[in-house]
């Protein structure tokens, strides 16, 4: 049986996906759905766009004659509706996805959820259509945010011990893995810290650069902020405001305010920290008043990224409750959505120029330009007739244009 995997969604799912293609003891990976008898798809339900284009996807690939099998957080919020209406061969949880070549040997559709709260057995130490390697250090979230539908489908957070991580680190790096994304659903969350994770890490001989998922202002601690200096550690956060208003963080039920983040972000800053965001726009509640303020405190932030996106009503939260009696106006909201994207693009373009010299993993190649992303997550662009793929480069001159930076002088790195 041919498999082929399609993954929506974040790095978890990266590296879910790894691990359910791990696990296929009775299939062969196929390289393109053409050539697929199954089609696994790995879902992301985090917005209605996101399930529409999971969605969409599963009934073309059924349309053409697939075996269609739902794993990720759409198995949890859509999969007994999908399932039930006949386009899905099969539906599989975070319990069974490390057991889908039994699954698939039945030969017979399934529906097989299994406990919310299960944690994988295996780890995943094959990423060898990457240019870097995944680890996920823990699973589930524990924060109750108004609007977030993921607790519900991924449950309650739970880390991986760390020892496992740091032989799983090990040995990706003695594969030839050069930098390590640590990712998981909540990954400040992880227990005992991510600081203590960190340090932990940062011993790991021939690890070049150390990325990291998400996490939220509340949760960077001194035991986090003492490895900032790490050279190791990349010189990019994404850390997750939602939004810049205390009216909203109020609304939503975050834990963090504006006063608190700014006072985070400048100090990030100053140790010459690139820093990203995720921002919720038209949320309900963001009146125009509340609106200006939020535009105001934002410019106010060193922000380099953003990952912004109008609110989507998720079921079964406080947020869908408010909705129902009042939304903000499609075209304001991409009104908003645009002004947010702005702001930050500008304030990318502004650090990208002061920049010194870039360490970039080359990840493909691009029209005439090798491309990948420096220590700051900001895409860079060489050329050069010798394969530079999965190398390292070391760009000492570039031009900073809108598209990204591009390399007038670089060496190879060691």
């Amino acid at each position: 049986m041919k498999v082929y995997f399609k993954t929506f969604g974040c790095r978890t799912n990266i590296y879910d996906t790894a691990l359910m293609k791990s696990s296929l003891e009775s299939g062969e990976v196929a390289q393109s759905e053409a050539e697929a008898e199954v089609v696994v798809v790995n879902s992301c339900t985090v917005t209605n766009g996101a399930d529409a284009d999971v969605r969409n996807y599963i009934n073309r690939a059924s349309r053409n004659g697939k075996k269609v099998v739902l794993a990720g957080c759409g198995s949890v919020s859509r999969g007994r509706e999908l399932y039930e209406s006949g386009v899905l061969w099969g539906v599989v949880g975070g319990e069974f996805r490390e057991r889908l070549g039994e699954l698939f040997a039945t030969k017979k559709p399934f529906f097989a959820l299994g406990d919310l709260n299960a944690t994988d057995k295996r780890v995943v130490s094959d990423f060898s259509d990457h240019t870097k390697a995944f680890v996920k250090i823990q699973e589930g979230c524990d924060f109750a945010c108004s609007y977030c539908i993921i607790p519900q489908v991924r449950g309650k957070s739970r880390s991986v011990e760390m020892s496992v991580i740091k032989n799983e680190v090990s040995n990706l790096v003695s594969r030839g893995f050069s930098e390590i994304v640590l990712t998981g659903t909540n990954i400040g969350s992880f227990k005992p810290s991510l600081g203590i994770l960190l340090a932990e890490l940062s011993r790991v001989k021939g690890l070049k650069r150390l990325r990291l998922g998400s996490v939220e202002p509340s949760q960077i601690d001194e035991a986090f902020l003492e490895v900032m200096n790490e050279s190791f550690l990349e010189r990019h956060l994404h850390i997750a405001l939602q939004h810049t208003s205390d009216e909203m963080l109020r609304l939503m039920r975050r834990r963090n305010r504006v006063g608190r983040d700014l006072e985070l972000f400048e100090s990030l800053a100053s140790k010459g920290f690139a820093l990203g965001t995720d921002y919720i726009v038209a949320h309900p509640g963001e009146s125009e008043a509340v609106w200006s303020e939020a535009v105001a405190n934002l410019r106010l932030f060193p922000l380099t990224h953003v990952h912004a996106f109008v609110y989507s009503p998720r079921s079964n939260t406080r947020s869908a409750e408010l909705y129902k009696s009042g939304s903000i106006n499609g075209s304001v909201a991409k009104e908003r959505l645009n002004e947010v994207c702005s702001i930050v693009s500008q304030k990318n373009f502004e650090f990208r120029q002061k920049c010194g010299a870039l360490s970039v993993l080359v990840e493909k190649k691009e029209g005439e330009f090798w491309c990948g992303f420096d220590q700051f997550y900001n895409k860079t662009y060489v050329k050069s007739d010798e394969n530079l793929a999965k190398k390292w480069v070391s760009v000492s001159e570039f031009d900073a244009l809108d598209g990204g930076n591009f390399a007038r002088v670089f060496d190879m790195e060691r």
